[in-house]
């Protein structure tokens, strides 16, 4: 289930991998570039970015559009949806002759599909996998995404070195997206719809059915009854329904709820801004400027240890936890970017890149050392931590608005990078190495670990205000205790009056939880 859902990640990836080849392919700047005096083609720094960057516009709106239709469809119907969306993009793309602007509006229909599978897909995983496994399977999101950056770079390389002169060379790696497309939109269909989605809608057998079978438990499991209890104490406390505007309006009001969102839309800009999208949208530009012959062989490497080093990070995010890598990999991406713009700037001739062979050999490494950092650490983990922020009742908008946080930084990097580097070269990697240092302190200071928790008690330890810092050790009540305090959060009906929400002591004992609950989570990672 994880591997075919991810399938969206893979969509992700592979679209986002593809364009840099396109780039620098001989019929693709023949077709749709400009022309200097000469006659030669070229693309200016606004086409090329308007080009690049309108996917991320088409996929903002569609992070944002997709969590009112997924939160009344479902999130299962919602995915083949949006699947049928990024196919009707690539058919304006592909059909393209010699209009740079249909390559440019087809990217951005072909956003609008990938911006809503980039909510639903961390947002089913979340509601429907197992907590000891939650993070890996989510961070499987991130692993798929690589793998679509790096398969896409083999197939550019493929298709530049047997068919450059024909637009053969851009139309088979676009072509094959519809393949993918397929694989999820048809696939989603015979899995079952999120048992929290399902228990929302009243169909608390089908819920039970589907968790039972997802954990791989017998009938009457203690853990699973002992979840769905959780879900429905959580879903009771949430159950005053208004407006659409009201419901928005209600979100930001509901305690702790604007900080979440921050956090989530923080959270995402500052995963664009470790700088990884440097290397993925321009990498075939970049590593021509330090000599390389052949920048689409540097740029597979590049992309296959984005891809290996992820499996690390699916290992990492369930025996290290969240916070202690984040930490570790916002430092290692750091010293990476400060070592490189530095290499690049003061080392490198830019002018004859030849002559200074060995720093443009080192620029390589050092790339190299910082995807792997973000491969094992922000890439897969940043849409772990957003999946479990939001309470039920405001996964999907929350979710969007964090999700859409990623996709507007994503569009200001991909358009004004070209720009940029144009005017201070690398020097442009000292602003993602302090942009990492900022990501290291809002890991310290905000993020809870959320590490072999269940959804309800994530979001019960930031209703209680749970320090960052000690959230490791925090002891989590039992159910009944937990919707004890929802209760005394005001989100529950006939507990409090509406707009009145009462004080919550951050200081009182925490409970431990009872023997049976913890046996029973024994149990059952003992049958899986």
């Amino acid at each position: 289930m994880g591997m075919l859902v991810s399938m969206g990640g893979f969509i992700f990836g592979y679209d986002t991998g593809q364009i840099s080849g396109f780039l620098a392919m001989p019929d693709f700047l023949d077709r749709f570039g400009q022309r200097h005096s000469d006659g030669t083609a070229y693309f200016s720094n606004v086409r090329s970015g308007l080009i690049v960057a309108m996917l991320s516009i088409g996929t903002l709106i569609g992070a944002l559009v997709a969590a009112p239709i997924a939160d009344v469809i479902g999130r299962k119907p919602s995915v083949t949806f949006w699947c049928c969306i990024f196919s009707v993009g690539n058919i304006v793309m592909i059909s393209s002759e010699h209009h740079w602007y249909q390559i440019m509006m087809g990217r951005w229909v072909a956003g609008l599909g990938i911006g809503a599978l980039s909510l639903l897909v961390p947002m089913y995983m979340a509601e429907t996998a197992p907590r000891h496994i939650r993070g890996a399977l989510i961070s499987t999101y991130q692993l798929f995404i690589t793998f679509g950056i790096f398969l896409a770079a083999c197939i550019n390389y493929g298709c530049f070195e047997h068919q450059r002169g024909s637009a053969v060379s851009w139309r088979i790696p676009m072509g094959l997206a519809f393949v993918f497309a397929f694989i999820l939109g048809a696939g989603i269909l015979i899995f079952p719809e999120t048992p929290r989605f399902l228990y929302r809608k009243g169909q608390k057998d089908e819920a039970r059915r589907v968790m039972l079978k997802v954990y791989g438990a017998p009938e009457n499991h203690y853990s699973v009854h002992l979840e769905l209890e959780e879900i429905g104490a959580k879903l009771r406390a949430e159950s005053v329904h208004e407006g659409v505007v009201q419901e928005w309006i209600n979100m930001f009001r509901a305690p702790k709820m604007a900080y979440r969102i921050l956090l989530g839309v923080a959270l995402q800009m500052f995963q664009q801004l470790t700088g990884a999208n440097y290397f993925f949208y321009y990498g075939t530009v970049i590593f021509k400027a330090t000599g390389i012959n052949n920048s689409y062989v540097t740029q597979m490497i590049l992309n296959g240890i984005n891809f290996g080093s992820t499996f690390y990070g699916l290992y990492i995010v369930e025996h290290y936890g969240r916070r202690r890598s984040l930490i570790v990999g916002s430092f290692w991406m750091f010293l990476m970017f400060l070592i490189f713009a530095s290499v690049g700037h003061f080392s490198l001739d830019r002018n004859d890149p030849q002559s200074t062979e060995s720093s443009g050999t080192a620029m390589i490494v050092l790339a190299s050392f910082f995807i792997f950092g973000f491969a094992t650490t922000w890439g897969p983990m940043i849409w772990t931590i957003c999946g479990e922020l939001y309470p039920s009742r405001y996964r999907a908008k929350g979710m969007a608005l964090s999700t859409a946080s990623n996709w507007f930084w994503n569009f200001l990097l991909a358009f004004f990078t070209p720009f940029i580097t144009g005017d201070i070269d690398f020097l442009y990697g000292y602003v993602f190495a302090g942009c990492n240092v900022l990501g290291l302190f809002l890991i310290y200071f905000f993020v809870i670990e959320g590490q072999g928790r269940t959804l309800e008690e994530i979001d019960t330890m930031y209703l209680l205000g749970v320090k960052p810092w000690n959230s490791q050790k925090w002891v989590a009540p039992p159910p009944e205790e937990i919707a004890k305090i929802r209760r005394e959060a005001g989100t529950e009906t006939g507990v409090a009056e509406a707009g009145e929400v009462q004080p919550i002591a951050t200081g009182a004992a925490e409970p431990a939880r009872d023997s049976e609950s913890t046996q029973g989570e024994k149990e059952l990672e003992h049958h899986e």
